[in-house]
């Protein structure tokens, strides 16, 4: 692929979005369905990239900017949830559609489970995204944000491993289970220290430009460390990311004069990143249509009418399975907390050290509502992390066009049955947001009471009083007075008018 492919592909995707958007269209879906038209085209060449410029390039700053604006309180109270759908329905459903594609396809072998470890994930971050406009219920968002970073984590992990069984690296799964637990471990320690490093260097640069381009590295760097010690990339970036934004916008100690200018060029900075690399990867992996139903066409075994209809088998059974396991996952947990309860009613022992595991904060979480469980079970459309996973497999791995063929049939066929579909689900399941409304704005109203008691900047230092304020909502968040979500909006405001003040002329008498 060279530089005029490129900046074609650039600038044909801001157009296309522009149009999409206008039209309540999602524009990634958009993007693939042009770009495999165009690959008809006469004179379009295939696109070609090395297997790993993807995995390498691609994902780790667009994980990184996904888990920026993720609330890690939000996280951990979600955390049960988060894990079961996150990792073990990532486990569950990738050996599932391991298993469907090589009944389907025999010449796969092994290499069936990279096509499942490569459709497994489900992308909910662009659902979560307009959570608000759809009316999602702030548990399903949390829950739904939480998983999309968890799960991306555990199936490139397995994505991995299978390819190192494939290819003969890998000893045995067996040994890639020990080895799935020691790479989250190591990864989330390799972030961890990536992320301390970056917040001691940040404040001393004192620019800018330089904070950001510092943390630009960071994806990179923390996933390319990782890898080098076979550790999980992906795990490493997360958690870096999770701990630079929390600190860095909540924690006193890591705040310092002219932040705010810092976090306000980020803010503009990621989304046009995110922007740029979901557009090239949704047009390269579309450009290779062609190519790929040329390749499979003349191949006798698995050949192209095999892989088509391969491809509508697993989109089926992709949306029924998680249908499924989410209801029983989520179901087996209600039924336990059922039982929890009909013996603290009946057995008054229990009852007291119950209520004494609860002042202790120990008690279990509410479980999702049976309505809940139906409209997380359905949001799971497959989107740019399998596209990505599927672009980058090795050419030594058996069956990879009928692969990438199947993957991108199952992403668009998620797009168009789950993610139309999901505005209306949402209505029909007529959840009452009130509540969570009145809560909210009970919250802001707190943080505006903080903040108001922070009174006025001194005299001679109007950067002082910014900097009280955000310190009184970050301790406030500390002691959990007030939610990281709304101190994290009303820090975004205080950012603005404090930018404001310094850019605006003052005010004429």
């Amino acid at each position: 692929m060279d530089s005029v492919q490129l900046l074609l592909i650039i600038g044909a995707g801001i157009a296309v979005s522009a149009i999409a958007r206008k039209r309540d269209l999602e524009p990634g879906m958009i993007i693939v369905v042009l770009a495999a038209a165009a690959s008809f085209l006469p004179g379009v060449p295939r696109p070609e990239l090395d297997s790993e410029f993807i995995l390498a390039v691609v994902v780790p700053p667009l994980l990184y900017s996904a888990t920026r604006g993720a609330s890690l309180a939000a996280f951990g109270a979600n955390l049960r949830a988060i894990v079961t759908l996150g990792v073990l329905l990532v486990l569950l459903t990738a050996g599932v559609l391991g298993l469907v594609a090589a009944w389907l396809l025999p010449s796969l072998g092994a290499a069936a489970f990279v096509l499942g470890s490569v459709l497994a994930p489900p992308d909910t971050i662009t659902t979560v995204s307009h959570g608000d406009e759809i009316g999602l219920p702030k548990r399903v968002t949390s829950i739904l944000t939480g998983e999309s970073l968890v799960n991306d984590a555990t199936a490139l992990t397995l994505f991995s491993i299978a390819v190192g069984v494939v290819g003969g690296e890998q000893a045995s799964w067996g040994h890639g289970g020990l080895q799935l637990l020691r790479n989250a471990v190591v990864g989330i320690v390799i972030g961890a220290v990536f992320a301390v490093a970056t917040l001691w260097v940040r404040k001393r640069l004192g620019n800018p430009t330089l904070e950001t381009a510092l943390v630009l590295l960071v994806p990179f760097t923390a996933f390319l460390v990782a890898e080098h010690v076979h550790a999980s990339g992906i795990l490493a970036v997360v958690a870096a990311a999770f701990l630079i934004s929390v600190n860095l916008t909540l924690d006193p100690r890591h705040q310092y004069p002219g932040a705010y200018r810092t976090r306000l060029q980020e803010a503009a900075f990621w989304p046009v990143l995110d922007f740029v690399l979901e557009t090239f990867v949704f047009a390269y992996i579309g450009l290779q249509l062609r190519f790929v139903l040329a390749d499979l066409a003349g191949s006798a075994d698995p050949g192209l009418i095999r892989t088509l209809v391969a491809a509508g088998v697993l989109l089926l059974v992709a949306i029924v399975f998680r249908l499924a396991a989410v209801y029983l996952l989520f179901g087996r947990w209600t039924l336990r907390e059922w039982m929890i309860q009909r013996r603290v009613a009946r057995d008054a022992s229990f009852r007291a050290e119950f209520e004494r595991r609860g002042r202790r904060g120990g008690a279990p979480s509410t479980v999702p509502t049976q309505r809940e469980a139906l409209l997380v079970g359905w949001i799971g459309m497959r989107g740019i992390l399998t596209l990505a996973a599927a672009g980058s497999i090795p050419p030594r791995v058996p069956g990879r066009d009928a692969i990438l063929a199947i993957a991108l049939f199952v992403t668009l066929g998620t797009l168009l049955v789950q993610g139309t579909t999901i505005g209306w689900l949402t209505r029909r399941l007529r959840f009452d947001l009130s509540a969570e409304r009145a809560q909210e704005r009970e919250m802001r109203g707190r943080g505006q009471r903080i903040v108001e008691e922070v009174g006025h900047e001194p005299a001679g230092d109007p950067d002082a009083g910014f900097e009280a304020q955000r310190l009184a909502l970050g301790r406030a968040v500390m002691e959990r007075r007030l939610t990281e979500e709304i101190a994290r909006a009303m820090i975004d405001e205080i950012d603005l008018r404090q930018a404001a003040r310094h850019t605006l002329p003052p005010a004429r008498a």
